[in-house]
C-alpha cells in the first residue's frame, strides 16, 4: 500500500545575515513535526531554504566589497550549515538565487497569472522600508517610521510596476479561512488574520524598477522590471518539489507551512491568492510561532544580544539545544531564550531524569538480565494524549507527556528497588523498563535523535550499560 505524503516547510528566510535564535525556533519546530510523519509510516518531505533577491543584499553586499552572488552564498551557507548541526532532516534546501530549479517554475507562474489578467501595470506611489523590502501602508508607521525598523525612514518612491490582483480573490480567500479550508492556528492567529482583512485585501505590487532592484528575476517580457520578492519568494513552496513540472503533485498541496507571526499576512493571503489566480490547491495549514526575546529583551544588534545558534552550538550539544526550544516554548505564544534555563533543562531533565533511567535500568538489566512478562508500566503511558497533542501542533505539551512518562518510570524503579535481594519478580520489572524505554526512545526521536538512536542501540540486542548520555554541564 502507497505511504500517505506529508509536505512541510518552514519560510525561507532573507540571506541578508547568519541565522538568529528564532529561525532556529522554527526550523526545530518543524522537524519535529516532520520527523513525528516520518514515525507514523508516512511519505515525508521537508523543505527549508533561503530567500536571497533584493535591494538589501545588492546594497550591503556592495558595503562589504563583496559581489551580491558572493555575499548571499556566504550568508545562505550559514543556513545550511544550521540544518546539519542542529540535525534538522530536510529533504532539500532551496535557493532563490538558483537557475535551474527555482527560476523556470516562478517565471511559469508568473506567465499564468498573467494570462489570467490578474497582472497589470500601473504607477504607484508608496512608502517603502527597505529593512522590511516591502511597501508598507500609513497606518504601518509610527511616528512616521516603520514599526519593525524604527532606525530607518521609509522612502517615498514613486514607479511604474506590475501590480497582482488580490482584491480579485479577497472574499474567497476569507471564506476559506473561516471555514478551516484554509487552516490558520492557534486560533488567536486565524482571528488576528480575519481581523485585519476585515475591509479586503487590496492588490500588491510584484515587480520593481530596475533601477532600484537590479539583483533579482527579470520580469517575462520586460527587460525594464524585476519580480519583487512576493512572486519569487512565495513560489518557492512548489518549486522546491518539481513544479512546474508535474511530479510536484505527488507532495503538493503542502500539510503544513510553518510560518512567524511577522509572516502570517503573506502566507495566508498574497499566496492563496496566487494559487487561487493559477488555479492550484492550497495548502491546509498555516501554523504560526511567536517571537523569542533573549533574558527578557527584545534581540537587536544595538543591545549587542541578538543569539546565534551556531555559536550556541559549539557550546552545546544539538539535542540539548532542540529539547530546550521543543520544552520551553509554546507553540503560537512569544517566549524568552536565556542560556541559563537552557543549563538548568539540561541538567534536571536530561540528565538527571532520562540520563538516569536510562543508565540505572541498563546498569541492572546487564547484572540481572530480564524475563518477559505483561508490561503494566507501559499502560501508564499517555500514547493517545500524546497523539492528540501532535494532531494539534502541540509538541511543547506532547514533550511534557513523554517526561511524565519518565517521571513514572524512575518512581518505579525507587518503589520496586531491583537492586535489592529481596526484591520480588526482579526479571520481569526490568523486562518492563526495557521495554518502557524503548518506547520511550521511540516517542522522542522527533524531539532529540541523536540521543534516542543512542537508546534504542543500547537497548537492543544484549543491554550493557554505556557511557552516560549527557554529561552536566
Amino acid at each position: 500500500m502507497k505511504a500517505k505524503k506529508f509536505y512541510i516547510t518552514t519560510t525561507i528566510p532573507y540571506a541578508n545575515a547568519p541565522p538568529h535564535i528564532g529561525f532556529a525556533l522554527e526550523i526545530v519546530q518543524a522537524d519535529v513535526l516532520a520527523r513525528w510523519h516520518h514515525l507514523l509510516g508516512e511519505d515525508v518531505f521537508f523543505l527549508t531554504g533561503t530567500d536571497e533577491h533584493g535591494v538589501k543584499n545588492y546594497k550591503m553586499a556592495k558595503e562589504v566589497g563583496l559581489t551580491t552572488k558572493q555575499f548571499v552564498d556566504k550568508n545562505s551557507s550559514y543556513f545550511k550549515e544550521l540544518t546539519k548541526v542542529l540535525n534538522i532532516s530536510n529533504n532539500y534546501f532551496i535557493r532563490t538565487t538558483d537557475k535551474k530549479i527555482h527560476w523556470p517554475g516562478v517565471i511559469h507562474l508568473w506567465n499564468i497569472l498573467y494570462k489570467r489578467g490578474d497582472i497589470y501595470k500601473k504607477f504607484y506611489k508608496g512608502y517603502y522600508c527597505y529593512g522590511c523590502e516591502r511597501f508598507i501602508t500609513e497606518k504601518d508607521l509610527v511616528d512616521g517610521k516603520c514599526s519593525n525598523h524604527p532606525n530607518l525612514k521609509p522612502e517615498l518612491i514613486e514607479e511604474e510596476n506590475y501590480f497582482f490582483r488580490l482584491s480579485k480573490y479577497s472574499n474567497k480567500i476569507k471564506e476559506l479561512i473561516k471555514k478551516d479550508k484554509l487552516k490558520v492556528t492557534p486560533e488567536k492567529w486565524k482571528n488576528d488574520f480575519l481581523s485585519l482583512i476585515k475591509e479586503g485585501l487590496t492588490d500588491v505590487s510584484f515587480s520593481r524598477d530596475k533601477e532600484h532592484l537590479p539583483w533579482g528575476i527579470p520580469v517575462p517580457g520586460d527587460k525594464n522590471q524585476v519580480l519583487y520578492v512576493w512572486p519569487d519568494a512565495l513560489a518557492n513552496y512548489i518549486t522546491g518539489i518539481g513544479y512546474p513540472n508535474k511530479k510536484y503533485k505527488k507532495y503538493w498541496p503542502a500539510d503544513i507551512h510553518v510560518v512567524g507571526k511577522d509572516m502570517l499576512r503573506f502566507h495566508t493571503g498574497i499566496w492563496p491568492g496566487m494559487l487561487l489566480s493559477a488555479g492550484i490547491e492550497l495548502p491546509k495549514a498555516v501554523i504560526v510561532h511567536g517571537f523569542l526575546t533573549v533574558n527578557g529583551q527584545k534581540m537587536s544588534k544595538s543591545l549587542g544580544n541578538v543569539v546565534n545558534p551556531l555559536e550556541l552550538r559549539k557550546k552545546y550539544s544539538a539535542d540539548s539545544i532542540r529539547y530546550f526550544i521543543c520544552r520551553n516554548f509554546v507553540f503560537g505564544e512569544d517566549g524568552d531564550f536565556s542560556e541559563d534555563a537552557l543549563v538548568e533543562r539540561h541538567n534536571n531533565e536530561l540528565a538527571n531524569k532520562l540520563g538516569n533511567l536510562v543508565s540505572r535500568v541498563a546498569a541492572l538489566a546487564e547484572k540481572y538480565g530480564t524475563q518477559k512478562s505483561e508490561n503494566k508500566l507501559l499502560k501508564q503511558l499517555k500514547l493517545k494524549e500524546i497523539e492528540k497533542h501532535f494532531d494539534n501542533y502541540e509538541i511543547d505539551k506532547a514533550l511534557n507527556e513523554i517526561f511524565a512518562f519518565i517521571d513514572t518510570c524512575n518512581e518505579y524503579v525507587q518503589n520496586k528497588k531491583p537492586w535489592e535481594a529481596s526484591c520480588e519478580n526482579r526479571e520481569k520489572i526490568l523486562y518492563e523498563l526495557v521495554e518502557s524505554i524503548k518506547e520511550i526512545a521511540r516517542l522522542l526521536w522527533p524531539f532529540i535523535p541523536e540521543t534516542s538512536e543512542k537508546i534504542t542501540k543500547q537497548f537492543s540486542g544484549k543491554i550493557k550499560k554505556e557511557e552516560i548520555l549527557f554529561r552536566k554541564i
